[in-house]
């Protein structure tokens, strides 16, 4: 259902594009807007990984028990095992990137891995490889790109006065300035509408490749208390990271805002503890390697 309401919304967001960039600037000025964006979005795509581990000064990991964590989850979920980071950072979050399941990282905030248990890191873990089962970073890419082209659109609205149609009469000025302020606001609310929607079907898979939705709904309340106590400075100044992460990394988390890159918490933990309740769920078993640590954070060994 939630990968139905995706499509559904980038079609809706492919026909707002298609319309007002014929009004802004005719066949021509909508090619030229589309391309700009795509190559633009398409270059962050493809590099997004090095780009944003470098941002957040991630440092790989490969040994230890939160690698032999994320190996066997990636087996569950019949993933290529991806790049372990970890991230220097207090604030309790984690995210996932990568241009495809071969290329895929997931990296995990100190302050995450301080606070949990083995269950609730791996419903976090879990629920970043359903990320990149799910694809989701192909699809926030086409999302982007069009809200991007739209954005493009406005601001030719705004210096053409409205735009010129096919007839080569100049548009109603009145109607250009609305087209300016409405098209991208309604780019950014579907845009946004898309991120939270995978949210809610990362969360469904994640409890399915972990075995136990309570962990992971566990970890998502633990996760919002830590992000509102810590804040992220480095995602504070790049926002639009923010929808990469499992819990919005912004000061301010509310509920499911127009603006909002996140469902509401209390709404996922619902539905995790719905999803509970129907059963079914086949979890991990701990191994001796994989026991609860006894010693201050053994999770990590670089």
């Amino acid at each position: 259902m939630n990968m139905t309401k995706t499509f559904i919304l980038i079609a809706a967001m492919t026909a707002l594009f298609t319309s007002v960039g014929y009004f802004v600037g005719g066949q021509n000025g909508m090619v030229i807007a589309f391309f700009i964006a795509a190559a633009m979005n398409i270059g962050s795509y493809w590099f997004s990984d090095s780009i944003v581990l470098k941002m957040y000064k991630a440092q790989p990991v490969e040994g230890g028990e939160l690698y032999q964590l994320v190996a066997e989850l990636a087996e569950r979920a019949g993933l290529p095992m991806p790049k372990v980071y970890i991230i220097d950072n207090p604030q309790p979050n984690a995210f996932a990137t990568g241009r495809s399941p071969s290329k895929a990282a997931v990296a995990l905030n100190t302050g995450l891995i301080d606070m949990m248990s083995r269950d609730e890191i791996a419903g976090v873990i879990a629920h970043e490889l359903a990320h990149i089962k799910n694809r989701d970073t192909l699809t926030m890419t086409i999302t982007a790109t069009l809200a991007g082209a739209i954005g493009m659109l406005g601001n030719m609205a705004m210096f053409m006065g409205g735009g010129r149609g096919a007839d080569g009469n100049v548009r109603n000025p009145i109607i250009g300035i609305v087209i300016m302020i409405a098209a991208p606001m309604v780019a950014s609310i579907v845009q946004m509408t898309i991120s939270r929607s995978r949210e809610y079907a990362a969360d469904r898979t994640g409890a399915e490749i972990s075995g136990n939705p309570l962990a992971l709904a566990s970890a998502l309340e633990k996760l919002e208390g830590g992000a509102k106590r810590h804040m992220n400075v480095t995602a504070e100044n790049n926002p639009a990271t923010a929808h990469m992460f499992i819990i919005n990394p912004l000061a301010g988390i509310g509920s499911d805002k127009l603006f909002s890159t996140h469902p509401n918490t209390q709404n996922r933990i619902s539905a995790l503890e719905d999803l509970a309740r129907q059963g079914g769920f086949q979890r991990i078993s701990p191994s001796s390697s994989l026991a609860e640590p006894e010693t201050e954070n053994p999770w990590v060994r670089k």
